[in-house]
């Protein structure tokens, strides 16, 4: 027999059903039925089907908006890409969508929504209702986080570390990435190295740091630093590099990312340079072409997944008033390959 409908809302008093009066008649606390109603996966299947049934029974129809209004939270956060869309270097790259993926996983789980926007439209209604900020990368010199620091929103980064503490940060140990190649390198007997990237950014400052002193003075290191992290980049400093005298040196070339790599692979070919056996050569991301490359890209991997949920859990935390919300550092792995 189908439950009474219930024909009084003690809250607004116009005849609709309240989610505090499903709870009652089924017997659970509100915020289970809140769950229920978002198929959150904390309930269980039979009782979200229960609390449906009873939900349809009765009429009710989930009100987001004052439900938000009542609470003063959107229940949304705004996602900020830092890196400008460019030919080469999209926002398809799975260096975001990896991250992205993470995060909407974890935030469409606790019944948040989504925003994804560049820090060029920080002005924008969506961005500035949202109840907290996730910016995936710093910025050259950290301009990109000043200018989300400048909203008083709660927010976290994807980045490296600052030494003050000022943000909590979820990123790679880019330390240790770098590090990691050094090694790679100097099992391999490579002494006159090159590192290419931009250490204006803080991941590629602390990845290049990481790569100079694990060679602990047994190896020369001469960095070029490119502004963008694209295939054409790469190609355009090493075979810039090429063309000087004593540019054909080295014997081994570390990439900030495995755009860069590729590309400094196309320049150091072109050259008449063999990969591996003149000189070797180690990306980061570990993206899904690096596999594929020809010949097979050597990579420092990223576990941009996992990170991508340990920021949404931080910024549900911070958004939450959780007590001493910190910054956090996820493990990178070498994968050797041909080059």
């Amino acid at each position: 027999m189908a439950q009474n409908k219930v024909t009084q809302d003690r809250t607004a008093g116009d005849g609709t059903v309240t989610m505090e009066d499903l709870a009652k008649i089924a017997g659970v606390s509100s915020i289970t039925v809140s769950r229920a109603l978002r198929d959150s996966p904390l309930v269980t299947e039979k009782t979200r089907e229960k609390i449906r049934k009873i939900a349809a029974e009765q009429g009710y129809r989930f009100n987001i908006s004052a439900r938000n209004l009542r609470m003063r939270r959107s229940y949304s956060v705004a996602v900020v890409v830092e890196m400008t869309p460019v030919k080469g270097r999209p926002m398809s790259d799975p260096y975001p969508l990896e991250l992205l993926g993470g995060i909407t996983q974890e935030l469409t789980t606790s019944g948040y929504s989504v925003v994804l926007t560049s820090k060029q439209l920080l002005d924008t209604a969506p961005v500035q209702g949202a109840d907290g900020l996730i910016l995936l990368g710093q910025g050259s010199h950290g301009e990109a986080v000043r200018a989300l620091q400048a909203t008083n929103l709660p927010l976290v980064v994807w980045g490296a570390p600052e030494a003050d503490g000022s943000y909590v940060v979820v990123g790679s140990d880019n330390a240790k990435g770098g590090a990691s190649a050094a090694e790679r390198f100097l099992e391999l007997g490579r002494r006159k190295l090159v590192f290419v990237g931009d250490v204006d950014h803080a991941e590629v400052e602390k990845r290049c740091a990481g790569f100079v002193d694990a060679l602990s003075g047994r190896a020369t290191v001469h960095i070029l630093r490119p502004k963008a992290f694209t295939f054409e980049a790469g190609f355009d400093c090493v075979n810039a590099l090429l063309k000087k005298k004593g540019g054909r040196n080295c014997d081994g070339l570390f990439a900030a990312s495995d755009s860069l790599a590729m590309g400094a692979i196309r320049a150091l070919t072109e050259a008449g340079l063999r990969v591996p056996d003149d000189i070797s050569v180690i990306g980061y991301d570990d993206t899904p072409g690096a596999a594929s490359f020809v010949p097979p890209l050597t990579s420092v991997h990223q576990y941009l997944r996992d990170g991508g949920v340990l920021l949404a859990k931080k910024m549900l935390a911070m958004i939450e008033g959780q007590p001493d919300v910190r910054s956090e550092m996820l493990p990178t792995t070498l994968i050797a390959r041909h080059t």
